[in-house]
């Protein structure tokens, strides 16, 4: 072949979006694999605009349905990939997906992935992936039975995983799994200062999207279809942001403590990425200091507060140490702990390839020493939110008993009128619910005066 064919061929393949595309996926997928990476800074801007929603797709739903393909990988290929060919188990993995998972033409799923892995670098796969996705789709029903023999294959979670969840909720963790394995619901935050949630349900409904009021955070509203957020009305200008209902009860819980407060020193402890910290400017009149670890993801936070039009004191700090401090008690202190996430895996579904078992103690040793020192920060009669997006006993209701237990002037006031969640210990317990909220944990303190 002349070397003018061959650059012709070259950019023919290049401007192939659904080559592009599926091979761009498969590298993203790669460190999470390969259990060297995630998703959390996945870039969409690598495929052109059209692309953008399948690439995620793509990328989120591989993750999601991960043990289950490669189950089925391992009884398509006569041999495995060698470890420098992660990419082409990527690309198999993502056809795969595509037969089983979405509404894509099955001779596309096929020609346009085993195609894509020109664009790898690796055109010896063309055949490999070819031939294993056209067997897939003849003997899918047959293959899929005979994985599913695994629990472990059929409800898409690591054996330790379910293992985990099926002690700590023995009657809840089949539901916990199934709603893992869906995308969570767009929820949104309407901010106050601009109006009303049933004001902002109007908007929608004028701007074409429909959407239905959260049943237990005052400010939420969750769309029937996710879209760009650069379609919500007033977006850019502050008037609504993206947050679970479960996160947005948080300000609900310190409600009570900071409504009659003006001025009131609130400290939000691991802040990133900023929607608690917004939620309770957008509501009270606070002075607010937030702390985290991770500079980075600070800035996320200045860049959300600055939409927003609101403002407060951030500073990159160790929340386990109080250099940071200035020495004068806080009346509030709300502490979202770093956590497994076991309540959020259907919005980080890579958390089912890149948790282990070893994570758990210690995270629940981490957040020990975050507890025992932000304690030390807060006034007499103050209150601390104890919160994680968990659904582990060890990071929420051990953890409070526990430190309950070690601490003389630490009383519980969480509420358990409520109508969400359940009892767990000392704090209140929601599960990841389909088509609703995600998993949570939260525990309100008091510290007791004299």
């Amino acid at each position: 072949m002349s070397t003018e064919s061959r650059d012709e061929r070259r950019r023919g393949l290049q401007n192939d979006g659904g080559l592009a595309l599926r091979a761009a996926a498969a590298r993203a997928l790669v460190p999470v694999i390969t259990a060297k990476g995630s998703l959390a800074d996945l870039d969409d801007h690598q495929v052109v605009a059209r692309d953008r929603a399948l690439f995620k797709a793509l990328c989120y739903g591989t993750c999601r349905t991960l043990p289950r393909l490669e189950a089925l990988a391992a009884r398509l290929l006569v041999k495995p990939f060698k470890a420098r060919d992660a990419d082409v188990q990527a690309l198999l993995l993502i056809g795969i997906h595509q037969l089983l998972y979405l509404r894509i033409p099955a001779h596309a799923a096929v020609g346009e992935t085993a195609g894509a892995s020109r664009l790898l670098g690796k055109e010896w796969a063309t055949r490999v992936i070819n031939g294993c996705l056209r067997r897939m789709q003849r003997e899918s029903a047959e293959l899929q039975a005979e994985v599913d023999r695994d629990p472990a294959v059929a409800l898409l979670h690591p054996k330790w995983l379910l293992k985990a969840l099926r002690q700590a909720w023995p009657d809840d963790w089949r539901a916990i799994c199934a709603a893992n394995n869906v995308p969570g619901p767009m929820t949104l935050r309407v901010n106050r200062r601009h109006g009303d949630r049933e004001a902002y349900l109007s908007r929608l409904t004028d701007a074409g999207l429909d959407a239905r009021l959260c049943l237990h955070a005052p400010d939420g509203v969750t769309l029937d279809t996710p879209c760009d957020v650069r379609a919500l009305p007033g977006f850019e200008e502050g008037h609504v942001s993206v947050q679970d209902e479960a996160a947005q009860l948080a300000a609900v819980l310190l409600g009570p403590v900071l409504a009659p407060r003006p001025g009131a020193r609130v400290l939000d402890a691991c802040c990133a990425p900023g929607g608690k910290t917004a939620h309770l400017l957008e509501l009270f009149d606070i002075d607010l200091h937030a702390v985290d670890n991770d500079a980075v993801r600070l800035a996320r936070v200045e860049d959300a507060l600055a939409r927003l039009g609101l403002s407060a004191r951030l500073s990159h700090g160790d929340a386990t140490q109080s250099d940071w401090w200035d020495g004068t008690p806080f009346d509030t202190i709300l502490l979202d702990a770093p956590c497994s996430g076991s309540g959020v895996i259907r919005r980080h579904p890579d958390i089912k390839r890149l948790r282990r078992p070893s994570d758990i103690p210690r995270l629940a040793e981490l957040q020990a020493r975050l507890l025992d020192n932000l304690w030390s920060l807060l006034r007499p009669g103050g209150t601390l939110l104890y919160a994680t997006c968990s659904v582990f006993p060890e990071e929420n209701a051990e953890q409070i008993e526990a430190f309950l237990g070690r601490t003389p002037d630490a009383g519980s006031t969480t509420p358990h009128e409520v109508a969400w969640g359940r009892r767990a210990g000392a704090g209140r317990q929601l599960l990841p619910a389909a088509d609703s909220h995600d998993g949570f944990f939260y525990a309100r303190l008091v510290k007791q005066a004299g």
